[in-house]
């Protein structure tokens, strides 16, 4: 199928067809266990997309991935959409049960899941659990030859009739599905009906509630957006682009292998951050390009063994965080020899981007701002009352445009609360735009905080941490953190009689939920300090975090 031009490409299954087309045997990606040509992709995940039709996946239908970054998530990824299917992303720090409510919540008829990762083995813990409607288990290679033997040997112990197989043997499945002229008619039929209005994803985020909510985008909405990003920073063929942001988060999906994409870059999928390998990847790669979090760049200046030459290769880069050192990004720019360093701004409910920096632009602006709206997307700042503030004025950030969600899976009520009357979007981050439209971010409504590039949400913490049988009640905060940005402190009151040590309530956090989302600091109190109303006053704890640490 040949695309006339660019700007028929409105799906990811253009994007995906376009690539192949335009650019063939090229190498699109390069992970741990092999490399793929942007044509063998399209084969593969036509392939798979047959094999998923097969065993009755179809449009409208939703399948979740949890595993690290590789070549086989996205295979899985495109091949769910290639059928009308939505992808379902799953955070790689859940826990087992997390994973499974977020299946439940999202009625995944499909689960595609790591075997082995760190250490764990991922699948048969999930398998353990309630994943509700879910009707199959595809398992996705672990991050080295032997995680995939021992995973593999455990697995065929603990199948579940014959629901359970591999990428590879799905991909199989297709491939001699496909042999069959009615199975062809079958699967061009399905991609046939996708189009820029069918939902593409349905991306997690939590709120201020502690209940997740999935927030669900179209393709037109992504693939517009992400082609304005890959325009703006200057992706091209030439570039060799390392992701070490998460394919379960926007950042590293849609900033990441999708306007790769979109715009004929070559990708390195990392599926574990790990500052030498890093530095190693952009030596012997020759990697012009690395979006992340202000932490990754930190961490590489702050290596005892930097040496700037090894990545003389990297040009650009975008990150982005409430308030980035002016310093470091003239750092990334001097130390790092980065030419190109953009921060922007985005959020799930915003298919991920809404402002941006544009090549140019002083360190300080850059350091200080997300940067401008992208093309025909409306930022401004709203006042309690419902007005929009002039500039310099402080108020809730909102959004109107075509990059705004189509709303909260299976729940109205959230979404007519996050988006108003008037289409606009409410962020719940406060903000400053200036006479030249750039977005300072200055606090969060939400009391979100980001750890390490991670949201972190007080209210589900506070929700997981209740189930502590010595903890009363307990109200979460972020505290500021040189490496990390930010790090959460829990005050709790104790149960009747029980006096919990700090040492005992990290390790139990840490088997009950995500590491990042594991508290620093855990501060005893006798009673939490309340309004009048009864809601906890976190500006409270946070001036008593500041005397605590410093």
């Amino acid at each position: 199928m040949t695309k006339e031009a660019p700007n028929a490409v409105t799906t990811t299954i253009d994007a995906l067809e376009s690539a192949a087309d335009s650019y063939g045997d090229r190498v699109f990606i390069v992970d741990e266990r092999r490399e793929l040509s942007f044509k063998q992709l399209e084969m593969s995940v036509r392939a798979a997309a047959a094999g998923l039709m097969q065993g009755g996946f179809g449009p409208s239908d939703h399948a979740a991935i949890w595993g690290p970054n590789s070549a086989d998530w996205i295979i899985a990824a495109l091949a769910i959409q290639y059928v009308g299917g939505t992808l379902v992303t799953l955070n790689t720090r859940y826990k087992p049960s997390e994973a499974a409510a977020i299946i439940r919540a999202s009625r995944s008829k499909v689960v595609f899941s790591v075997d082995r990762f760190l250490d764990t083995d991922y699948l048969t813990q999930l398998m353990s659990e309630d994943c509700g409607a879910n009707e199959r288990f595809i398992s996705l290679p672990g991050c080295s030859a032997e995680d995939t033997v021992l995973a593999r040997a455990v697995q065929n112990e603990h199948m579940i009739g014959d629901g359970t197989f591999s990428i590879n043997e799905l991909i199989a499945l297709g491939e001699q599905t496909l042999t069959e002229e009615s199975a062809g008619i079958a699967l061009s039929q399905a991609r046939a009906r996708v189009t820029a209005q069918t939902p593409s994803d349905i991306l997690f985020t939590s709120g201020t509630t502690g209940t997740p909510k999935g927030v669900i985008t179209h393709h037109g909405q992504n693939i517009r957006a992400f082609t304005e990003f890959g325009a703006i920073l200057g992706l091209d063929v030439t570039d060799r682009y390392l992701i070490i942001n998460p394919f379960f988060h926007s950042f590293g999906y849609k900033a990441g292998w999708l306007v790769s994409l979109l715009m004929g870059t070559t990708i390195f999928p990392m599926p574990i951050f790990d500052v030498d390998r890093v530095i190693d990847m952009i030596e012997i790669h020759k990697i012009s390009v690395m979006p992340g979090p202000p932490t990754l760049f930190q961490s590489i200046l702050q290596h005892p063994k930097l040496d700037p030459q090894r990545l003389e290769s990297l040009k650009k880069a975008t990150t982005g965080a409430a308030v980035i050192p002016t310093q470091l990004i003239v750092d990334m720019q001097s130390v790092l020899g980065i030419d190109t360093v953009l921060t922007a701004y985005g959020l799930s409910e915003s298919s991920g981007l809404v402002t941006i920096c544009r090549q140019g632009d002083a360190p300080d602006l850059i350091a200080t701002t997300s940067g401008r709206a992208i093309p025909d997307v409306e930022v401004a700042i709203m006042a309690a009352d419902g007005s929009l503030l002039p500039p310099e004025e402080t108020g809730e950030i909102v959004v109107r445009g075509f990059n705004v969600m189509q709303g909260y899976l299976d729940n109205p009520a959230a979404t007519a609360e996050t988006v108003d009357n008037e289409g606009w979007l409410h962020t719940g981050d406060i903000g400053i735009l200036d006479a030249q439209g750039n977005l300072r971010i200055t606090d969060r409504l939400k009391d979100m905080y980001i750890s390490g590039g991670f949201n972190c949400y007080p209210a589900e913490i506070e929700n997981q941490l209740l189930a502590h049988p010595e903890i009363a009640q307990v109200a979460v905060t972020g505290a500021p953190d040189e490496r990390m940005g930010e790090v959460g402190a829990a005050f709790y009151v104790p149960t009747e009689g029980s006096q919990p040590s700090s040492e005992a309530l990290t390790t139990w956090s840490r088997k009950h939920m995500a590491n990042y989302k594991v508290p620093r600091y855990f501060i005893p109190m006798a009673k939490l300090p309340l309004n009048a109303s009864g809601k906890v006053l976190k500006t409270e704890l946070r001036k008593q975090l500041n005397s605590l640490i410093g």
